[in-house]
């Protein structure tokens, strides 16, 4: 995916996108349940098929796979490229003041800086979502998002080296920017091991901990098996209020 965005000519002023929407909350983390409109990238460097599970609703891994799979999707098709203007002046024209920029996974596009900049000169709360492997320039850091970062476990990224899924220096920077929050997709209790590792090491708080699923049911299911071991290590047990209250519909 890397390749394809370096050699296509665009200006910085430009975005590849997936898709836009509002009407919605925030599903995860920190806000969730907050209204928030959403700005979602095309492209990812992580190829994140996931395990699968036998249970109805749980998914083979990532939920938008339409932002990269190329194998599924005609990524031409599923995305077109945006001015950052007119991306600005679609969130200002939303009530929501939570703006969700996600993916994919923005931090490919060095487009992200100056469209979250103009966000925050808005006064518009934004995140970004990120799957922590790639360091955020200082100069995003200090136009003032959250990152909310999701670190890929062995479970999520089955078929994926580790060195691909987990940078340290991309860790450590986040960690020290004071501005990231971590969250982390589970679909075996054992990877609960993988997360205090991840989080002796670095440092990493809060940790928001939920399971995958795209049925309200494997939710809850997942929800209620991490409950307890995740109370007992002291981090906060999330959940996906999107696919509770609107199970696996694109564009909510």
């Amino acid at each position: 995916m890397t390749a394809e965005l370096v050699g296509t000519p665009r200006r910085r002023r430009t975005l590849r996108i997936a898709e836009t929407f509002a009407d919605t909350v925030q599903g995860e983390g920190t806000s969730t349940g907050v209204p928030a409109a959403f700005i979602r990238f095309s492209l990812c460097n992580l190829t994140c098929r996931g395990t699968g599970a036998a249970t109805a609703g749980r998914g083979a891994g990532c939920d938008t796979p339409y932002t990269w799979d190329t194998t599924r999707f005609d990524l031409q098709a599923e995305s077109t490229w945006r001015d950052i203007d007119e991306l600005v002046d679609w969130a200002l024209s939303r009530p929501e003041k939570l703006v969700v920029v996600t993916g994919g996974e923005p931090l490919l596009q060095p487009g992200v800086l100056p469209l979250v900049q103009e966000l925050r000169a808005a006064d518009r709360d934004v995140e970004i979502e990120t799957n922590g492997t790639i360091i955020p320039p200082l100069e995003l850091v200090a136009a003032g998002p959250w990152f909310n970062v999701s670190p890929k476990l062995s479970g999520f990224g089955s078929g994926m080296p580790e060195r691909k899924r987990i940078v340290p220096d991309a860790l450590r920077a986040f960690a020290s920017s004071g501005r990231a929050r971590w969250k982390f997709v589970v679909q075996d209790p054992a990877e609960l091991d993988e997360i205090a590792a991840l989080e002796a090491a670095y440092g990493l708080t809060p940790i928001f901990v939920m399971p995958e699923g795209t049925s309200a049911e494997a939710v809850l299911d997942g929800m209620r098996t991490l409950a307890m071991p995740v109370m007992e290590r002291g981090w906060r047990l999330g959940t996906r209020l999107h696919v509770l209250l609107w199970g696996d519909q694109r564009g909510r």
